[in-house]
């Protein structure tokens, strides 16, 4: 850690992930939590799902009092099926009051590249309180970095963890050849999926067709900076997972978060047929054009 402390400080630069961006003035590079989080009164965590409990048990010895904590990753936890506020709240039991301090979701389509590159990006900061989002809003938002604020954290949470397993199919509809027809039949029956599943787990549905939800959701589907596409353009030519998670340098969150869902799916009884099969495909090796069948033949009903 110490010596990629010393690179980026160094370059100021992060060759690896996002080459050709300087670093702001303002911004320091530190690999001490400690240092890093104590006096501070936003903490960001963008820390991918599968390790996101690890580091926030360690962050919370350094939160101070009426700190607010923001979650930015878009991912269910695969142990305990939570969303990353949830497991927020289950780390810091009584802290969470004792300290007086507030949790948050930072969503919307937001490729981090063109942020870099300064171009106009809408996101939404969720928060219990509003007053709350209302002030997170003003600390994230810039001229071209606008800002919505909202009350519906588990729907800004569950959207922008289940858009990754759309973005998935999609990529595999793409990669087969199938065309625009398909891909925009995905991202249509894949909002109603993920509106399922949010409804089912309390949040409000109209959180489904703001940035967040569709927003999002067809970013992730058709932009070419797309991790969790890409998998599935890969998947859709014929490529095997392992490989594919061997060459990429950077999380695809869909991956395990499509185990997550599933898990969840089967706990709660929703249907979500494009889910089941993405799952099918990465987890029970099924071939991408015998789960396009499978979506295809299902029996005829009302939309």
């Amino acid at each position: 850690m110490k010596n990629i402390q010393r690179i980026l400080k160094r370059d100021r630069e992060n060759k690896k992930y996002l080459p050709g961006f300087e670093f702001p003035q303002l911004l320091s590079i530190e690999t001490d939590l400690k240092e890093a989080a104590t006096g501070a009164d936003v903490v960001c965590m963008v820390v991918p799902s599968h390790g996101y409990r690890k580091v926030f048990e360690t962050l919370i010895p350094y939160l101070k009092t009426g700190a607010s904590v923001v979650s930015a990753v878009k991912g269910i936890e695969n142990s305990s099926l939570m969303t990353m506020t949830q497991v927020m709240r289950q780390c810091l039991g009584s802290a969470l009051t004792a300290k007086n301090l507030t949790l948050s979701v930072l969503s919307g389509p937001s490729f981090a590249k063109e942020v870099a590159l300064g171009l106009p990006t809408l996101v939404t900061i969720g928060c219990d309180n509003l007053e709350d989002a209302q002030f997170l809003q003003n600390v994230f938002g810039s001229e071209r970095f606008r800002v919505y604020a909202a009350q519906d954290m588990i729907g800004l949470e569950v959207s922008a963890a289940l858009k990754n397993i759309i973005a998935i199919a999609a990529g595999i509809s793409d990669g087969l050849g199938f065309g625009l027809n398909s891909r925009a039949a995905l991202i249509t029956r894949g909002l109603a999926e993920i509106t399922r599943m949010g409804v089912a787990m309390g949040a409000d549905p109209v959180t489904f067709s703001g940035l967040s939800g569709i927003g999002d959701l067809v970013l992730t589907c058709t932009g070419d900076l797309s991790r969790n596409r890409s998998v599935g353009l890969k998947l859709g030519v014929g490529k095997k997972l392992p490989q594919i998670l061997d060459e990429m340098e950077m999380v695809a969150e869909g991956v395990k978060t499509t185990q997550s869902v599933h898990d969840l799916m089967l706990q709660m009884e929703v249907e979500m047929p494009i889910l089941d099969q993405v799952y099918q495909i990465l987890y029970k090796g099924k071939e991408c054009s015998k789960a396009v069948t499978d979506l295809l033949t299902r029996e005829l009903r009302v939309e």
